[in-house]
């Protein structure tokens, strides 16, 4: 199943891996509406919807650059709304937007933590449940979040616990969600890289982590596409690791994703 004419509704897809799924589906031919609160460049951050929109065109895609912030559930339904009368339905959702901030319990001001519940958890629940009308009357329909296995080893809470509990909990939705809708048709999965991926979240990591021991998001990109592809019905509550979803395509040779060719590569976060 090819994407020429689907729609992705993708939040806060303006910069990082988000803009690189758009690309990717933009270069299939997809129709692909940035929702994202990037109105105006950001003085730390690249990117603006309205870049975004540009690089989505010149890769051959259509683009509806929403200004939006997942937090505000109204602005949620409306955007959403718009797209799919823009578009004519919505069949792909990618709860691409979260929030990050790696600290110590003590560390971590009551507006971090906020900020990644509503973001992170809440952000995924209330774009899901907007888009789920449209999804169930789409003919492939797939909700995907960029959210980890859920692995309980003591580990990941010790260094982090409001930003674990907060991913997890988008993780959460998906099981929820694919239990619930799969029956239906809905494609409902998660997808994480199985490696760090160079991004602007890196210098949340505080110089823990170092470019050149990391890959391209062009990674995750395309293995999203690949999910995209698969049948809804057959292809639900699965937690997808880059690597190996494109494995499965029969990709063997990943140096092209690495920002550096021949260096050590470090696994991401929440995976053994």
């Amino acid at each position: 199943m090819g994407l020429r004419g689907k729609t992705l509704f993708i939040t806060g897809g303006s910069r990082g891996i988000g803009l690189e799924i758009a690309l990717a589906a933009a270069r299939e031919s997809a129709n692909i509406v940035i929702a994202a609160r990037s109105n105006r460049p950001h003085p730390k951050l690249p990117g603006t919807i309205h870049t975004a929109a540009t690089a989505i065109v010149a890769a051959g895609g259509k683009c509806l650059p929403l200004v939006m912030d997942v937090r505000d559930e109204k602005r949620v339904a409306e955007c959403v709304a718009e797209a799919a009368a823009h578009f004519g339905g919505i069949d792909i959702l990618v709860n691409n937007a979260s929030a990050i901030y790696l600290a110590g319990s003590l560390d971590v001001p009551a507006k971090r933590f906020d900020l990644m519940q509503q973001v992170n958890m809440r952000g995924t629940f209330m774009a899901s449940q907007a888009c789920l009308p449209y999804l169930l009357q789409a003919e492939n329909p797939h909700i995907l979040t960029l959210s980890p296995p859920i692995n309980l080893n003591p580990k990941w809470f010790a260094r982090h616990t409001a930003y674990t509990i907060s991913k997890y909990a988008m993780s959460m939705c998906v099981m929820g969600l694919a239990a619930e809708f799969g029956p239906q048709g809905v494609a409902v999965n998660a997808l994480w890289p199985k490696t760090v991926i160079e991004t602007a979240a890196l210098a949340m990591l505080k110089g823990m982590v170092d470019a050149k021991n990391c890959r391209k998001p062009l990674i995750v990109a395309d293995a999203a596409v690949a999910i995209f592809k698969r049948e809804s019905k057959n292809n639900t509550g699965k937690f997808f690791i880059d690597e190996e979803v494109l494995r499965e395509e029969g990709i063997t040779d990943f140096d092209g994703y690495a920002v550096q060719k021949g260096e050590a590569l470090l696994p991401d976060l929440f995976l053994e």
